[in-house]
């Protein structure tokens, strides 16, 4: 009988083995760990860490409570298992939980702590944020887990626990937005995330997990001439963009433009980086009616002008990219005077034929703002001749000056799709060219007209010195005899 009973305990132990392994190893832990058996079978808030620990990957590689409590896990006395010649510590506090988990996670550690979350900005020595703040406690589980506090269909609720407490974030950062989340879920991203697609980029892919820096550190992956290699991660993976059917050459072609070369060749911080045309926890793309509204808080003025044209109307009708349509998008290149009037890289023409009234407005334009040009540079010819031979043409170089200005204004007015409006502002610059042309060639004039004075009076001057010669001789001569 009792070699039966032996055999039934080990054939269910088997079945249980194959069916639920979990289940087998839990209970080989719970046999090992003291503490662990002890609270397992309390009740109300010491029941609760065991009822947790039960599915924390730590409870299941065998790691007992004793490794962050301290204590003896192995002894069942319980004065003796938590007495301090054992090492018992109770709950960690402050620095003390990120140092516990360093003694394994020590890489991870010494990137945290020199992360905006490691440090201390209270004055007190506690760090923002530990360990324990984002991965839990005794309900750790796999990041690539569902049900992770920090896996990516959830960590952007781990990460507005903090950040949409407004009572919390004025203490560390009172200047800092607490309006994230419900930004973000109003972006493609935050859409994504939250109907469950979780390769879609959330808080950790653009701000990074341990190493997070403030936002003004050159260092950080959000800084703004950080952020479109930051966004490339994802946008510039063909593989990885391939299922959302979007292009992945948006980096390429903005290191490209003249907003990519002033941010990332020159530095300028000024420039447009990828979300301050897309937004940042609010990120989509602008549509047809918002493009032109992004663009113009920076060219404010062209927007203005826009919007008084008659192309604002039949865009609209036509559903087309304001800005765009002619400027492009992430290629966008500098401004050239070629973009104007019918040649081949005109973008007029993409929309106006032969003849119609806009295609004979854009030729008008085109032709005046090279007119304009060689005007300028005759101008310039003049006063630049003067000013070589001598002459005091400042003046004429100061009002000279003006013409940037107008050619400027001139090509931005082009925006107004006017003709009228183009030539009273052209017109300016017609005005102040013939004027310097004026100024310098009445210059030269003067300059000849000095040297033909000069050599006058010098001939007569000589021949004056010469008849006194004479005359000086004769005279000595008559004294002599």
């Amino acid at each position: 009988m009792t070699n039966t009973v032996k055999y039934n305990k080990i054939l269910i132990l088997l079945i249980m083995l194959i069916l639920n392994p979990a289940v087998i190893l839990s209970q080989e832990i719970e046999s090992k760990d003291a503490c662990f058996n002890c609270h397992a079978i309390t009740e109300g808030r010491l029941k609760t860490p065991a009822d947790m620990f039960k599915s924390d990957i730590h409870f299941r590689k065998g790691i007992s409570c004793a490794a962050c409590h301290g204590g003896d896990s192995k002894e069942e006395d319980q004065d003796k298992s938590m007495s301090k010649s054992a090492g018992f510590i109770g709950i960690p506090q402050g620095l003390q939980v990120s140092k516990i988990c360093a003694k394994c996670h020590s890489k991870e550690f010494e990137t945290l702590s020199k992360s905006v979350h490691g440090q201390s900005s209270t004055g007190t020595g506690l760090v923002i944020n530990s360990c324990i703040t984002c991965h839990g406690i005794h309900n750790i589980i796999p990041v690539k887990s569902q049900g992770s506090k920090v896996n990516g269909a959830n960590i952007v609720s781990t990460c507005a626990n903090c950040h949409n407490n407004a009572s919390l974030m004025k203490k560390y950062n009172p200047g800092l937005k607490v309006d994230q989340l419900e930004k973000y879920k109003t972006s493609v991203h935050g859409q994504k995330v939250f109907s469950g697609d979780s390769k879609a980029a959330n808080c950790a892919s653009c701000h990074g997990n341990h190493d997070i820096k403030k936002v003004n550190d050159p260092n950080a992956r959000v800084y703004i001439t950080n952020i479109p290699s930051t966004c490339n991660k994802c946008h510039g993976d063909a593989n990885y963009m391939r299922e959302y059917k979007i292009p992945t050459d948006q980096y390429e072609k903005f290191r490209k433009s003249v907003h990519g070369i002033a941010l990332l060749e020159k530095g300028d911080l000024n420039a447009p980086s990828c979300n301050k045309c897309h937004g940042d926890h609010g990120a989509s793309p602008p549509e047809v009616e918002s493009i032109s509204k992004v663009c113009g808080t920076c060219h404010v003025l062209n927007s203005q002008m826009f919007q008084e044209s008659p192309h604002k109307p039949a865009f609209d009708k036509s559903r087309t990219h304001e800005c765009s349509a002619c400027h492009s998008n992430h290629e966008i290149n500098k401004p050239t005077d070629e973009m104007l009037g019918t040649g081949e890289k005109s973008v007029c023409i993409k929309c106006h034929k032969d003849n119609d009234k806009g295609f004979l407005a854009a030729g008008m334009m085109k032709n005046m703002i090279d007119s304009l040009l060689k005007d300028v540079e005759l101008a310039n010819y003049f006063i630049n001749a003067a000013e070589q031979k001598g002459m005091d043409v400042s003046d004429s170089k100061f009002e000279a000056n003006d013409i940037k200005k107008v050619l400027i204004t001139s090509r931005t007015s082009t925006h107004y799709g006017d003709i009228e409006k183009y030539l009273n502002t052209i017109n300016e610059g017609f005005k102040i060219t013939n004027k310097a042309k004026i100024d310098g060639e009445e210059a030269v004039n003067e300059y000849y007209f000095r040297r033909l004075g000069l050599g006058v009076s010098t001939i007569f001057i000589t021949i004056i010195c010469i008849t006194l010669y004479f005359k000086l001789k004769k005279i000595e001569k008559k004294q002599k005899t």
